[in-house]
This record gives C-alpha cells, sequence and structure tokens, in this order.
C-alpha cells in the first residue's frame, strides 16, 4: 500500500468581473479495491453551493455553483488516498484467445456496447490504415496484443505537451506521429473499438517517483482502459507504456475525451480575456504536513 497527497489546483481569471453557472468538478477517485480516499478537501473561491453526485458511469461529480461576481475562479481539490498496486496476472485470456476478433459473453455485451462503438471519423482511411498495420498473427493473445499496440504508441509517437484545447481526432494523431497524453489515449481507445474491443478513456493523476523519462507528470493524466474476458477492465497507458501501474491513480471514466475534463462550466457576461492556469503535485502524504 502507498498513501499520497494530491493537490490539483485550477485557477480561471477574467479581465473583468463575471457570473458563474453550475461548474462540474471531476477531482474526487471512488473508492475502490485499488483506491481509498483517506481525506478529501475542496478550497474553492468563490464559495458557492456544492452538490455530489454519481454519473451513469459512477463517477463522482461535484456540481459547484460560484456565488456572485468575481474576477477570479480558483478551485483546489486536496486529497490523501491509499492506493493498493495491483500488478498485471499472467491469466490466460479466453473466449476466444486472440487478438482479433474478441468475443465477449451476452451479459457482458449488453453493458459494453456503447464502450465498442466508435465516435470518431476516419473518413481517409489514416486511422484503419495505421491500425491495419499493427495487426499480427491471429493466433496472438489478447493481452500480447494490447501491450504490444501500447508500446507501439509510445515508441513510434512523439510526446507535446498541450495543456489546453480537446484531443486530437486519432486519425490526425496518426497522420502527424505526435501527441499528448489524451491524445495517445483516445488514439488507443478508438483504434481498438475498430477491433471490436471495450475501450473506455480515463483520465487521473500520475505519481512518478522513480522514472525520470515519465510523460505527463505534473498534470492531469489519460489512458485506456480495455475489458478483458477474466481480466476485467484493464488499464494501458500509451504515453508511457504501463499496463496495471500503480503510478496510474483514476478520476474518472468516459465513452470520449470531452466527457472526462476535471472542471467544465460556464460564465454570465464579458469578461474579456480569458486565462487558465492548472498545477498538479502527487507525493507520498508523509512527506508534507497533514491537511487541516
Amino acid at each position: 500500500m502507498v498513501r499520497l497527497l494530491i493537490r490539483h489546483e485550477t485557477l480561471y481569471t477574467y479581465e473583468r468581473p463575471v457570473r458563474f453557472a453550475v461548474h462540474r468538478l471531476l477531482v474526487r477517485p471512488r473508492d475502490s479495491h485499488a483506491i481509498r480516499v483517506v481525506a478529501a478537501h475542496l478550497t474553492l473561491s468563490p464559495p458557492g453551493e456544492t452538490r455530489w453526485l454519481y454519473d451513469a458511469l459512477g463517477n463522482s461529480v461535484c456540481c459547484f455553483t460560484p456565488q456572485g461576481e468575481a474576477r477570479r475562479l480558483s478551485i483546489v481539490s486536496d486529497l490523501v488516498i491509499e492506493r493498493f498496486p495491483a500488478p498485471l496476472a499472467a491469466l490466460r485470456v479466453a473466449d476466444p484467445q486472440t487478438a482479433t476478433p474478441i468475443v465477449y459473453t451476452p451479459a457482458d455485451r449488453a453493458v459494453l456496447g456503447p464502450f465498442t462503438e466508435p465516435v470518431s471519423e476516419d473518413a481517409d482511411g489514416v486511422l484503419l490504415r495505421w491500425l491495419r498495420d499493427q495487426v499480427g498473427s491471429p493466433h496472438e493473445p489478447a493481452l500480447d496484443f494490447l501491450l504490444r499496440i501500447n508500446r507501439t504508441i509510445h515508441d513510434q509517437f512523439e510526446y507535446t505537451a498541450r495543456d489546453l484545447g480537446a484531443a486530437q481526432e486519432p486519425a490526425h494523431t496518426v497522420a502527424t506521429r505526435s501527441g499528448t497524453c489524451r491524445d495517445f489515449a483516445w488514439l488507443m481507445v478508438e483504434a481498438l473499438r475498430r477491433l471490436g474491443y471495450a475501450a473506455r478513456f480515463v483520465t487521473g493523476y500520475l505519481y512518478s517517483p522513480r522514472h525520470s523519462a515519465i510523460r505527463g507528470a505534473g498534470a492531469t493524466h489519460a489512458w485506456c482502459e480495455v475489458f478483458l474476458p477474466d481480466l476485467g477492465w484493464t488499464e494501458f497507458d500509451p504515453t508511457n507504456a504501463l499496463a496495471e501501474s500503480a503510478d496510474l491513480i483514476p478520476v474518472a471514466v468516459t465513452r470520449t475525451p470531452a466527457e472526462a475534463a476535471p472542471v467544465s462550466g460556464a460564465i454570465y457576461g464579458d469578461g474579456g480575456r480569458a486565462d487558465l492556469t492548472v498545477h498538479v503535485d502527487v507525493r507520498p502524504a508523509e512527506s508534507i504536513p497533514a491537511m487541516a
């Protein structure tokens, strides 16, 4: 077990005062056999009404409505969590044990359907041609194939940090051979859906105590989960070629990147120029003072 303290700071600034509509915050992991939330505290300015709920995918969501007018909106999430590492088990992936086609039971298919349907367009076939080049022997075990494509994206695509903006279309990521963590995660999700795998987009945090070459630390991180017979939802991080790593701390799972924004909302009025600053710090909890 590893105990971690996570601070996620989000600051919006405006030239002129504005009023705020309700904001949707995805900053708290849901307790599970892999993660236990020991303490959680939100510091919000301006203050306002908060309401917690679980969305349709089981994500823990805070609905926050700031009060009054302001030129700044500050959202600081402080968490203490316990992470229980569960390395990828060397289990046989059955029914069938091939990369494609993957076969799910009728009960699983009823739930997994929305995660097997591609969302993005690929009018010129750029993504499909790249994907066909990745498919190997029809006898390759599913897990081996997933680990290989996870490593291929890491090795063959250039990581470029980009704090703002939506995830790129997967075809664009393939064409440019570059992107950020959300682009690589979305590429893997949409590529695997075209092969019949159930895959979903994951956002959360990255703890990197030992990896000098880790990509994506110091900000929110994104990766991919794939549902496999016998193994269930299994994590793959193509940005760092990680699989079921204790360094990945999931907060939310979604069908698309657009649904996974840690903070989303709207303002009323013309605030002029707007700036956004985000900072994430993940470290062992015993190394800093306890939260008040």
